[in-house]
């Protein structure tokens, strides 16, 4: 991977964006709720602080799913077979997507009580 260029880098990422929302249906969910955002914020045009933290709340939530699914094959590749430690391993990391989602939900109650 070392010495690529920033298009085969680029392209290496599109990939696994197009790979996790092909074969992650809590991934597409999370996609749809950001189109789902980003039409409520376009109707209702709120101030810059909004769209900011809108961002970074479905950001968060994206990423930490993202990280979710890539440890989740990870594991299942090195480790097929079922584990405690895998099992842990998973848990903890749908835990953080459990926890980004709770950010992004208090944001969006924040939101309608403005």
């Amino acid at each position: 991977m070392k010495g690529q260029s920033f298009g085969k880098r680029l392209g290496f990422a599109i990939n696994g964006l197009y790979l996790a929302f092909r074969r992650e249906s809590s991934f597409r969910l999370q996609v749809f709720a950001a189109a789902g955002v980003l039409v409520v914020l376009l109707l209702t045009r709120p101030e810059i602080v909004w769209w900011v933290m809108g961002a970074l709340a479905v950001g968060l939530v994206l990423v930490a799913e993202l990280f979710n699914t890539a440890l989740e094959v990870l594991a299942d590749r090195i480790h097929p077979e079922l584990h405690p430690e895998i099992r842990a391993v998973k848990d903890i990391a749908a835990g953080a997507v459990l926890v980004s989602s709770f950010v992004a939900l208090l944001v969006a109650v924040a939101f309608l009580f403005r």
